[in-house]
């Protein structure tokens, strides 16, 4: 193999490496999204009807978190994982173990509204104070 060969070689395999690079989509960065205006009730009848905690027969109660999100990426952000401590009336946390609460599948540009569902141990005491919520996702396509 000639010089002039071999340095043909090395310049096409790195302009095709940074073409490639250049037009991978950015799925690996996170996009955080705002939450706000949060509120809770609880879930109609037929949703939380017999509900259990997870791993356990203890009774739980259902709750539907809801609220703003705000994605200021202006691309839209799928895969959003909600992030955020729920505590009962005498501030306990009520799901100690999980820092991430759920997810929203698709958040559009702007502002727009979320819901999540929630179980919540019976015997913890309402009102539930939601602190600390946050999302982040990303704008392209993630596998699942």
């Amino acid at each position: 193999m000639t010089f002039w060969h071999s340095l043909r070689l090395l310049l096409l395999s790195s302009l095709a490496a940074l073409v490639c690079w250049l037009w991978m989509p950015d799925a690996s960065a996170l996009v955080p999204v705002e939450l706000s205006d949060l509120s809770y009730r609880e879930c109609a009848d037929e949703v939380g009807e017999g509900m259990v905690l997870s791993g356990s027969v203890n009774a739980a109660n259902c709750f539907i978190v809801t609220g703003k999100a705000t994605n200021t990426s202006g691309k839209p952000v799928v895969n959003a994982d909600i992030f955020g401590r729920i505590y009962d009336a005498n501030h306990n946390n009520v799901l100690p173990n999980r820092n991430r609460l759920g997810a929203i599948d698709y958040v559009p540009p702007g502002d727009s509204e979320f819901e999540l569902r929630i179980s919540v141990p019976a015997n913890q005491p309402l009102p539930l104070e939601l602190s600390k919520f946050k999302a982040s996702g990303f704008t392209g396509r993630v596998r699942r």
